[in-house]
């Protein structure tokens, strides 16, 4: 089996046509069907079905796909190591980053780190958490900053970094949503929300949480990206549950911090505040004190099975250093917090 052959064979199956597959990839396209019958000889088994002009994966093809492209990138991210050991003046860092990061504190950490190693081109690629995970696991990415804890168990390695709250936003006029400093759960029910596509942690979350108060969350709209969300909340579609970061430079928007439940000792005048946050301990407030809001838990995570480039681990202390220096000096975006895990590095 050669790489060109999985070369060929990833292109065809992302195109689903032999032509426009061989044009990609400039080569001519009898040796492109060529290369492709022979790794289908080597396998004993074929890996496309080709009906009436329509090119689909066999249950083959979909097994070996993955494979595939996880091959092609570990042969890539191998080849740009060896170069790398002249020094970090070449090199590749593919990060993935939710949508809240990327519109945060993430440009502050990608300029320190382009000006510090300027021939080191930088891929970022945008996603729900879910989604990052999974380019993850399959080699398409170096690092990715994620929300813990990670679904299912991917052979991943990680490093809490931060903690981020989050709120409900609704639009800043005409009147709040609760006269309340904070929302419970039971107050989304039947509100109108605006939903994330699948993919998103926040979606995932949202509804769960929402099940485990006893209801199904009603959509006014959903398989929005974070921006969309946030225009189709502006607009009055209804509400979201978002990182309070995304909210600033928005003056159109709100955030309402939410809570899981509250019970109330009427002889003490205190409620005791049960987060959202799984694992999380109730505190007790005094009527009319701000209930602790939502919260997750951000970590950078990499492969087990793959060391880091010398250009991944340069990105990873410049982003650890960023955060702590920015923590000591108060820069943090609202509603962030660095957590011990890299505070206690420095």
């Amino acid at each position: 089996m050669q790489l060109q052959q999985l070369a060929y064979f990833v292109a065809v199956a992302e195109v689903r046509h032999f032509t426009q597959a061989a044009e990609i990839l400039r080569v001519a396209q009898p040796s492109l069907s060529k290369q492709i019958r022979a790794l289908e000889a080597e396998l004993g088994a074929s890996l496309f079905s080709r009906a009436r002009g329509n090119i689909t994966l066999t249950p083959a093809g979909e097994a070996l796909l993955p494979l595939a492209k996880r091959i092609l990138a570990d042969v890539d991210t191998a080849r740009l190591e060896v170069q790398e050991l002249a020094g970090l003046r070449r090199g590749r860092v593919r990060l993935g980053a939710t949508p809240s990061l990327c519109a945060g504190l993430l440009g502050d950490v990608l300029r320190r780190f382009h000006d510090t190693y300027p021939g080191i081109r930088l891929i970022v690629e945008e996603g729900g958490s879910r989604d990052l995970v999974r380019d993850l696991t399959r080699g398409l990415l170096d690092l990715a900053l994620v929300i813990l804890p990670l679904p299912g168990d991917p052979p991943l390695e990680t490093t809490s970094i931060l903690r981020e709250n989050l709120v409900v936003a609704s639009p800043a006029e005409p009147s709040q949503i609760t006269r309340r400093p904070y929302l419970r759960i039971e107050d989304l029910r039947n509100r109108p929300l605006v939903m994330f596509r699948s993919g998103y942690d926040l979606r995932e979350a949202t509804i769960g949480a929402c099940r485990a108060a006893g209801f199904e969350p009603r959509f006014a709209v959903e398989g929005g990206e974070m921006d969309a969300v946030l225009r189709f909340v502006e607009a009055g579609l209804g509400i979201a549950v978002v990182p309070s970061m995304v909210l600033a430079g928005r003056p159109g928007l709100r955030g309402t911090p939410l809570v899981l439940a509250e019970e109330h000792d009427p002889a003490t005048g205190v409620r005791t505040v049960r987060p959202t946050e799984p694992g999380g301990r109730a505190r007790p407030v005094r009527r009319g004190s701000p209930g602790p809001g939502l919260q997750r838990t951000i970590a950078l995570a990499h492969r087990k099975d793959v060391d880091l480039t010398h250009a991944a681990r340069a990105f990873q202390e410049t982003l650890e250093t960023y955060l702590v220096e920015a923590a000591l000096g108060g820069s943090l975006p609202a509603g962030v917090e660095a957590l011990g895990t890299i505070m206690g590095k420095r």
